[in-house]
């Protein structure tokens, strides 16, 4: 485990992890697109559009509301604190496609979300944007201006804000070694983060039980989870 890396360990002092549902699964948050996965419950297009926002607001705020519920009451698993640890001996930086907030919890310090928060909501129309932590009654929630409240996430269609994007294209070009945990990495623009790791000739590594479209990309493959697999990742860097 870790082959591709251990002769090297202490040359990598820019290190980008890029996260997904996976990494969160052992808190008890389900994926989307694994066995047991969101969308093979729940039709992504009636839920995750903003269509499906405009056509029934109330639906797509029960749901919310529910992964909120969900959410809150997760706790950060090993291999979050694991990437945290990790600070204590390279630059980190993470990259993540999830809106559940444990990388924070877990005490990491530079977390990029590229999808947005579920703590955060905002106005459909106006700039207005707060954080809420509780649950969300009288939905769906509106604002000051009169204009139905929204989750602050980016859904299936919508693009990912500018500033957001490019720093996490800096991010992905600087770094001397990537790590892709919990991620099946085909949801774009984020599946060509390794493509940018890669002109910077950074070392790839990817983390997940199943196998992925990116995984022909990678230096080395793991086919463990990232609650198993990060802490040894540590392990080395103690070392």
């Amino acid at each position: 485990m870790f082959d591709s890396i251990k002769d090297q360990i202490k040359n990598y002092k820019k290190i980008v992890f890029v996260t997904g549902a996976g990494i969160s699964q052992e808190s008890g948050i389900p994926t989307f697109r694994g066995k047991d996965g969101l969308w093979r419950n729940h039709d992504a297009m009636k839920l995750a559009t903003i269509d499906a926002f405009y056509d029934n607001p109330k639906l797509v705020w029960e749901w919310y509301n529910e992964r909120r519920k969900n959410i809150f009451q997760a706790h950060a698993n090993p291999g979050h604190k694991a990437i945290a640890e990790l600070e204590k001996y390279a630059q980190v930086t993470i990259l993540t496609q999830n809106i559940d907030g444990l990388h924070q919890k877990s005490g990491s310090s530079e977390v990029l979300e590229l999808h947005g928060s579920i703590v955060k909501i905002k106005c459909s129309v106006c700039n207005y944007k707060e954080e809420i932590l509780t649950e969300i009654s009288n939905l769906p929630p509106l604002c000051k201006c009169g204009n139905i409240l929204r989750p602050d996430v980016v859904w299936f269609g919508e693009p990912l804000p500018q500033d957001v994007w490019q720093n996490a294209i800096d991010f992905a070009s600087q770094c001397d070694l990537m790590i892709i945990a919990g991620t099946s990495l085909v949801v774009s623009p984020a599946n060509t983060l390794p493509l940018y790791a890669k002109q910077n000739n950074a070392t790839l590594i990817e983390i997940n039980p199943e196998n992925t479209e990116m995984s022909k990309e990678m230096n080395e493959i793991i086919r463990k989870t990232s609650a198993e697999t990060l802490p040894k990742l540590v392990s080395l860097f103690k070392k």
